[in-house]
């Protein structure tokens, strides 16, 4: 209990988070399989004066599980990486894994579990017992105006993150809705199932980003 106490002070949980169970089953699993990736929470990543938070789900076995840095190395993050480059919220150039050298500006990712779950799918309980990263991680961002949640169950944890209710917001694709002193933008989850079923095409992605800059105006 001290552990899950102390763990829950700042946005960013230690190296081995032992709150949920069932992660660290997950975990210990894939770092006896695989020694050499990451195998652990991954971290935020990005610019810590940013004015859009990118929040997505969770962490994939075989992404940011793999790599350490949120959305790379997995299909999601390619879509993602270069429509943040298109809309001017990064820099250089994606190539998949965390030495690439890609920067985002005015901008972070940071997912609402952080721990990558079985089968992609976190629990209830767990996407509950991460929230208060969440809540640390919106709290540290003093300049933070946008929200873009992908999918949503990354809606309803910001909402609850920010002591809303679920159902406070608007949910679908391009829905946009005040949250406290935040823009949210919902956009569907940049993943291959949706982008190979046509449900979200790539200028409907970019499209929620070009509306986060026309909120928050040209880079500084």
């Amino acid at each position: 209990m001290r552990e899950a106490e102390a763990a829950l002070r700042g946005p960013e949980p230690p190296r081995d988070c032992p709150i949920c169970p069932r992660l660290v089953a997950y975990r210990e699993a894939n770092r006896a399989a695989h020694p050499d990736w990451f195998n652990g929470p991954a971290p935020s990543f990005g610019d810590p004066d940013a004015r859009l938070l990118v929040v997505g789900l969770a962490p994939g076995r075989t992404g940011a599980n793999r790599t350490g840095r949120p959305f790379t190395g997995d299909f999601a993050g390619w879509l993602l990486y270069e429509t943040l480059l298109k809309t001017g919220f990064a820099r250089g150039t994606y190539e998949a894994r965390p030495d690439d050298g890609l920067t985002l500006t005015d901008c972070m990712i940071t997912n609402a579990v952080r721990c990558a779950p079985p089968g992609n799918k976190p629990e209830t309980s767990e996407e509950a017992n991460c929230r208060p990263f969440l809540t640390a991680r919106l709290a540290s961002l003093p300049r933070l105006r946008v929200i873009v949640t992908l999918g949503d169950v990354s809606r309803r944890n910001v909402l609850r993150a920010l002591g809303l209710k679920a159902s406070a917001g608007i949910p679908g694709h391009g829905s946009e809705f005040q949250a406290g002193p935040y823009t949210v933008l919902n956009s569907y989850h940049c993943s291959r199932l949706n982008t190979n079923t046509g449900r979200l095409t790539p200028d409907m992605f970019e499209a929620v980003f070009q509306r986060a800059r026309a909120l928050i105006g040209p880079a500084d």
